[in-house]
């Protein structure tokens, strides 16, 4: 009797952790192989510090299944010290979710932030607090999980990210007044940095962009499983709305941030269309993104639609 009891208090803590489980399923490398002259210990205890953080806080109110949680990854290239506990790199953030009804992997989000200065020390606590964190380490790291939780809740439904969104621009606010300022956190600085990101995600000049994402996934993408045809004419019909958004302002972090993640991915979907579609998008992509017209160019050269 003593031995089912014990069976049964192990099966019922497993069902509550997979029901408690945390948010993120995060790979984190840290890079620091460009630096010489330091002990490269510190570098892999941070890396396993940054790990427990991201996976093992929570970060919403709601309960994670094992199999919901967002896979993502954070990958820190640290090029150069600058005092004995500061360094500064680049920090590369992506997120990923998987397409409904099938095994298939979208990229949801793909950043690559060189605005990356940081202090450390070997084990140093690793915390933050939602107001008046003064740690640039975690406030970068906070503020992107935000935004990868507000981009995963968009996808599923129409602005459903809208709270993360928020506390991602409540950290863009509290590092204005840091006392060391470091650059990723004011306007002035680049149109392309963590401030112009959430501004544009949230500023309603620009709420196509929202309905792009949650028209491209959850109608796109997730009816692919059943109808390849059908889920491919709503990802094609939601360009239209990426194109509302360059004609209103061709220079937006939010476009640039859309076809860095997606362009490999619409030449995928698109290559196996039919011509007057492979017209229609190719039209919109190379206005939206010249910079790729080439790579689109394989979308209208490609084999002919599988029946």
């Amino acid at each position: 009797m003593r031995i089912v009891s014990i069976i049964l208090l192990f099966v019922l803590t497993l069902t509550v952790q997979s029901l408690t489980a945390q948010e993120l399923r995060c790979n984190v490398s840290v890079n620091a192989s460009r630096i010489t002259g330091v002990n490269q210990n510190q570098f892999r205890t941070m890396q396993m510090d940054l790990y427990d953080f991201l996976n093992n806080r929570k970060w919403t109110n709601h309960n994670y299944s094992n199999n919901e949680r967002i896979e993502c990854s954070f990958n820190i290239q640290l090029n150069k010290q600058i005092s004995s506990d500061e360094y500064e790199g680049v920090i590369t953030v992506q997120s990923k979710r998987t397409a409904y009804g099938s095994s298939y992997k979208t990229t949801v989000l793909n950043i690559r932030d060189e605005s990356f200065r940081i202090r450390y020390q070997e084990y140093q606590s690793i915390d933050f607090a939602e107001t008046g964190n003064r740690d640039n380490l975690t406030s970068i790291l906070a503020y992107y999980v935000y935004i990868i939780l507000g981009f995963d809740y968009d996808t599923y439904s129409l602005n459903g990210g809208t709270e993360y969104f928020e506390k991602a621009r409540q950290i863009v606010n509290d590092s204005q007044n840091f006392p060391v300022s470091y650059r990723g956190w004011k306007s002035h600085e680049s149109d392309y940095n963590r401030y112009w990101l959430v501004d544009n995600v949230l500023n309603s000049t620009y709420s196509d962009y929202r309905l792009l994402m949650y028209n491209y996934h959850r109608k796109g993408l997730d009816t692919m499983a059943e109808s390849v045809e059908a889920g491919r004419a709503e990802i094609a019909e939601s360009l239209r709305l990426i194109q509302r958004v360059f004609r209103a302002r061709s220079r937006l972090y939010i476009t640039q941030l859309f076809f860095d993640t997606k362009s490999a991915e619409l030449v995928s979907i698109f290559s196996q269309s039919y011509p007057d579609e492979q017209e229609r998008v190719v039209q919109i992509l190379k206005e939206c993104d010249p910079s790729n017209a080439s790579r689109y160019d394989r979308i209208l050269t490609a084999s002919e639609p599988q029946m």
